[in-house]
């Protein structure tokens, strides 16, 4: 059996091992760290998220460095705050007993001034998402013109994000013969170009297959119409009383959205999107990383970099474009040899999808029947039940009981059991109606068809107003978003907006003409990620662009 001790390292990382209690090396830690520690050479190393490359390359690092050099000699890039506190936390554990080490972080959203006398005072490493190291660069505030070792982690995400530019930049103030480790869960062009032009005859190191998933995580979708991905949502939850998952949406709108239903149905759910501040992020992922809350609802700017263990499952409300970011969504799951789920909501006009992934990934996909509404509740049941038997009795609640049992004591076991049932489940409507949707996947597709050309002629009453809006499918926009996205806005019932079809790059939608006004002030100079939103009335083939004096205001997405 391979362990820490056999790839290497030395006594004092030694140490650190066994205090954390790390029993044998993982698959990428076995193959990185013994090359890493014998070679000076650049390396690439393609495994998922989870996989523990943060030591892989962290442990080598820190034998290798000079404690009695203060200059910076190690950078590590990583695309995000969260993940960059997270490498410096974990590279001060494994070095807890190295002697006059300093790791440093640098990121966004702190102060730059603090920052920078942490690396005045001595930092032989430095953990830094490239925005901010690109600044500080340029105020020279920082030194890596020698360094001995960088690192690149997650890669292909601090590429996603748009990192291309400043990653290059930041290359070119260090030597060329330091030598170069990047680790990536995939390897899409842009990587592979950083790798040929900044790297020289790099050893390749591949865990797993090429953009495969982790072999522990289930791949599973559902074929639902997309105005019943609430309902399959709420499904998969409940069929699941200990899910701790991340829930991924496209847009801002959409998170927010879903995140409040799954509150107002009693869930402890909370949104991550890019119109949070940095506190109210930190506050969302300490209470996720806490477990205070049990769904996280994100988009995937939002969530990029974020490392939390014990996620049991990933659910993609809606597939992403490239599977790529497929491939990162469901690596937050399975991790350290731990079962996870990976859940797919889509219509049947997305099947096509599922043969791509399942070719990308080389893994199967499972499809799934959504539960009846009676499955669903006899799960939550068996999950009270279990609760309820399980917890702990109150000592100091006997004096109480007495007047309780008391109280009950006409009343029969059977009734006193229903009464506790009702109670608890009081907001469960298990009419048929309630979550139901067609098991039939074709019937399914026909009638949200069906429902789609009948919205355009349902509610068309000869007083109408029809608009044009310059927003479409290209916003990630369907009819049924849109429409609800305008009833929110408006504030309008399900049948107060009508007739909504929407194009590539614009809309239309139909209200009662006495909502005319209300259009007005919703709609003037109403800002959408930074793009202003125009609304016409459309009159007879023609337009007439609303006019009002209203205040401008910004509603973001």
């Amino acid at each position: 059996m391979t362990t820490f001790k056999s790839l290497g390292l030395n006594a004092e990382l030694l140490q650190a091992v066994e205090k954390l209690g790390f029993e044998t090396p993982s698959e990428v830690q076995e193959k990185v760290i013994p090359i890493l520690l014998e070679q000076k050479t650049d390396l690439v190393a393609l495994a998922q998220t989870g996989t523990g490359k943060t030591a892989a390359f962290g442990f080598p690092m820190l034998q290798k460095i000079d404690p009695t050099v203060r200059a910076t000699q190690g950078l590590i890039l990583s695309p995000t705050r969260e993940l960059c506190m997270q490498i410096t936390n974990e590279m001060g554990i494994y070095g807890e007993a190295l002697k006059n080490v300093n790791i440093v972080a640098i990121y966004g959203g702190a102060n730059i001034t603090e920052q920078a006398n942490k690396i005045r005072r001595g930092a032989q490493i430095v953990v830094a998402t490239p925005g901010r190291l690109k600044d500080m660069i340029r105020r020279k505030l920082v030194d890596i013109s020698a360094i001995e070792y960088c690192v690149l982690d997650e890669a292909d995400e601090m590429l996603n994000m748009g990192f291309f530019e400043d990653i290059q930049s930041i290359l070119t103030h260090t030597p060329k013969g330091k030598s170069s480790w990047l680790f990536s869960a995939t390897m899409p062009p842009e990587v592979h170009t950083i790798a040929k032009k900044f790297m020289h005859k790099p050893i390749e190191i591949t865990v797993g297959t090429k953009n495969s998933g982790a072999k522990n995580i289930a791949h599973q979708y559902f074929i639902v119409p997309g105005r019943e991905r609430y309902t399959a949502l709420r499904s998969v939850v409940s069929m699941n009383p200990e899910i701790f998952a991340c829930v991924f949406c496209r847009t801002k709108i959409e998170t927010q959205k879903v995140a409040e239903k799954l509150i107002q149905d009693g869930y402890k759910a909370a949104a991550l999107h890019g119109d949070l501040s940095q506190n109210q992020r930190d506050i969302v992922m300490q209470s996720f990383r806490k477990k205070k809350i049990q769904l996280l609802i994100a988009t995937d700017v939002a969530a990029r970099g974020i490392d939390v263990d014990d996620i049991t499952h990933v659910i993609n409300y809606q597939l992403p474009d490239e599977i790529e970011t497929y491939t990162h969504r469901s690596g937050r799951t399975g991790r350290a040899g731990k079962e996870g789920t990976s859940v797919i909501f889509i219509t049947k006009s997305d099947r096509r999808k599922i043969k791509s992934i399942e070719n990308k990934l080389q893994t199967k996909l499972t499809e799934m029947e959504m539960p009846s509404p009676e499955e669903v509740f006899h799960s939550k049941i068996n999950h009270w039940v279990e609760q309820v038997k399980n917890t702990p009795i109150k000592s100091d609640l006997h004096s109480y009981l007495p007047k309780v049992i008391e109280a009950f004591e006409t009343t029969p076991k059977e009734t006193l059991i229903e009464l506790f049932l009702s109670k608890e489940f009081r907001n469960f409507d298990l009419h048929p109606k309630a979550m139901e949707f067609s098991r039939d996947r074709a019937e399914g597709d026909s009638n949200l068809r069906s429902e789609r050309r009948s919205d355009k002629k349902i509610n068309a009453p000869a007083d109408k107003d029809r608009f044009f809006i310059n927003i479409g499918a290209r916003d990630q926009y369907e009819w049924t978003t849109l429409k609800d996205f305008i009833r929110s806005l408006l504030n309008l019932g399900q049948d107060d907006v009508f007739q909504v079809e929407v194009m590539k790059n614009f809309s239309f939608f139909s209200t009662h003409k006495d909502n005319r006004d209300l259009v007005l002030k919703a709609f003037d100079n109403l800002i959408i990620d930074d793009r202003k939103v125009n609304v016409e009335l459309t009159k007879k083939g023609k337009t007439f662009p609303l006019q009002s004096k209203h205040k401008k205001k910004k509603f973001k997405r």
